[in-house]
Formats: structure tokens, C-alpha cells, sequence
């Protein structure tokens, strides 16, 4: 299962909304969508993720078995 629980966290210590990833950086909502629902997202949207952030994957998802 995968989990975006991280990447909330790392938003709120770095004082990113998700209305800044949407108008600023060009995150579609759609994957904001997927990232609440904790659904898949590309490897492109991740990297993209960690330099908006500044951080490592592990710092946005963790992964946990079913």
C-alpha cells in the first residue's frame, strides 16, 4: 500500500499548500487527487515533488504491505 502521509508533513514544515503546488509549480489536481487518495503517481511527479521540496521520495511516500 502506498502512503503520501509524509509529503503532508513535509508540506506543512516547509509551508507549502497545495494551492501552491497547483498555481505555482503546475501540479495538476488531478494528482493532487491521486496524492489524497494515496494512489499511484509517476516517477516524472515524484522527482518533480522532491525538488519543489527539497527532500528524498522517503520524505514524500512509504510503502507498506497490504
Amino acid at each position: 500500500m502506498i502512503s503520501y502521509d509524509p509529503l503532508w508533513k513535509t508540506m506543512q514544515e516547509k509551508n507549502i499548500t497545495k494551492y501552491t503546488l497547483i498555481y505555482k509549480y503546475h501540479i495538476s489536481p488531478y494528482t493532487i487527487t491521486n496524492l489524497k487518495r494515496n494512489k499511484s503517481i509517476t516517477m516524472n511527479t515524484l522527482e518533480h515533488l522532491c525538488k519543489i521540496l527539497d527532500c528524498q521520495a522517503e520524505s514524500i511516500v512509504y510503502f507498506t504491505k497490504d
